[in-house]
């Protein structure tokens, strides 16, 4: 885990929500300086922190909202840290927490150097991943699909599908293989929306593929050539790493990859 610990003269914790954020500013000493809760809007932001402007750094956890938070710092050319939140369990294990708590604990963080760092994605990729995501979600709610079918069929106690139903070729007369018209209609229905994500799904398949070959062919064929990756795994790889420049040396990025087994060490 790689902690921030660059030195500022002022430290600005965000406990960032939808519609509002409490913003708490601490000075090299320790000393809160501005502590506030306002609207989400950026104007806000930059008139509120201006005066401690250029000598600033801001930290935020990472929950969903952060993306704008990245962008308006990278305009103004502020260093910006995210926080991983599964591990600033000094926020989430306090006995009292609250917004106005939690902003000043995450800018004490910062200041002392111990906030653990998340990777802050690049926005020019940004939303691409975010469609990948979105893709596997689809692909989730089609597996569920396909295992209600098979769960189905053996609750009935049914003969086992010659093929796999997993391809459309071969759900053809599927409906038919259950006798009651209830369990009819029901695998009909599964049927229907199997048709609808496959055609979903193949679409966003091949506008993520092409959108790759745009943004990175490079890295794109040279995955390819793996032995095992095809169209899909690539995709996630390239999406997932993004840029394998980021990575200092190979022990790096294989205990980001988690295959390298944490070893407990002994007590001198």
């Amino acid at each position: 885990m790689r902690y921030y610990n660059k030195q500022h003269q002022y430290y600005c914790g965000i406990d960032l929500h939808t519609k509002t954020r409490y913003v708490c500013i601490l000075d090299q000493a320790g000393k809160i300086v501005l502590h506030q809760n306002i609207a989400v809007d950026a104007e806000l932001l930059l008139k509120l922190i201006l005066p401690y402007m250029p000598d600033i750094v801001i930290a935020v956890e990472c929950i969903f909202t952060w993306y704008w938070l990245a962008d308006f710092c990278e305009k103004y050319n502020l260093p910006f840290v995210l926080g991983h939140v599964l591990y600033m369990k000094a926020i989430h294990g306090s006995k009292t927490k609250n917004d106005r708590i939690d902003s000043h604990k995450i800018a004490v963080l910062l200041r002392g150097g111990m906030i653990p760092m998340a990777y802050v994605y690049s926005a020019k990729m940004r939303s691409t991943r975010d469609l990948l995501r979105r893709r596997m979600f689809f692909m989730r709610k089609r597996a569920e699909l396909l295992a209600h079918i098979q769960n189905t069929n053996s609750q009935h106690n049914l003969p086992k599908f010659e093929n796999s139903i997993a391809r459309k070729r071969y759900r053809h007369g599927i409906k038919e293989h259950f006798p009651e018209k209830s369990v009819q209609k029901n695998i009909e229905m599964d049927l229907a929306l199997l048709k609808h994500y496959d055609t979903l799904l193949n679409d966003i398949e091949l506008f993520l593929t092409n959108l790759a070959k745009e943004q990175q062919p490079n890295n794109l064929y040279l995955l390819l050539t793996i032995p095992g990756i095809g169209k899909i795994l690539s995709l996630v790889m390239l999406y997932k790493i993004e840029n394998i420049s980021r990575f200092e040396r190979v022990q790096n990025f294989t205990s980001y990859a988690r295959l390298i087994k944490p070893q407990k060490e002994k007590d001198p």
